[in-house]
């Protein structure tokens, strides 16, 4: 598993960087068998360290988990608590997914905007129709199932996952409703 270490305007230690290595690799092991790799970045919010992880396996899905204390190892040993739970909360279905995958799974690259939002524009009319991009980003669009595609929803704690559909190879959207349901968007199977 490659890894990625940083801070944010800290200095990360050798110590700290092999403890990381150390107790994410054993994490990762026991519940995921092929992670390809794991970027944990630290940073230093007034008083409190926040550690942020974030692990992709080669089944597709992406795993992350931040944590917040007043050292930095704790935050980084929260950090590692909350992937474990996370990671053995979907072990089950990881290993489903994973004894019917051979081969990792496919990406797509994709362009990722953030766009900038008008001050007072909830009432006002646009003056022009094309936003204005303030961040333009590379992003990775997985072919998986349905299925997977919840599951790193939910992985993620994110409301919306655009991914392709192995079964139909088209681009579909899951997203979490506001009655707390699934909503699945699939352009290609219209009646």
């Amino acid at each position: 598993m490659k890894y990625q270490i940083s801070g944010k305007q800290i200095d990360i230690g050798e110590a700290l960087q092999t403890h990381v290595k150390d107790e994410l690799g054993a994490v990762v092991q026991k519940y995921a068998e092929r992670p390809t790799d794991a970027q944990v970045v630290f940073s230093k919010n007034a008083h409190e360290y926040v550690c942020e992880a974030v692990v992709h396996l080669s089944t597709g899905l992406t795993a992350q988990a931040s944590a917040k204390a007043t050292e930095i190892y704790a935050s980084f040993d929260e950090c590692a608590e909350k992937m474990e739970k996370q990671l053995r909360r979907y072990k089950r279905r990881l290993k489903d997914h994973h004894k019917e995958r051979a081969n990792p799974v496919e990406t797509l690259g994709g362009a990722s905007y953030i766009l900038a939002a008008e001050e007072g524009a909830e009432d006002a009319e646009p003056e022009s129709l094309q936003p204005m991009i303030i961040a333009e980003m590379e992003t990775k669009i997985a072919t998986i199932s349905v299925g997977e595609a919840v599951m790193q929803m939910e992985l993620a704690h994110a409301p919306v996952l655009v991914f392709r559909n192995e079964k139909t190879n088209g681009v579909n959207v899951v997203y979490r409703r506001e009655d707390g349901n699934i909503g699945w968007i699939d352009p290609g199977n219209t009646a």
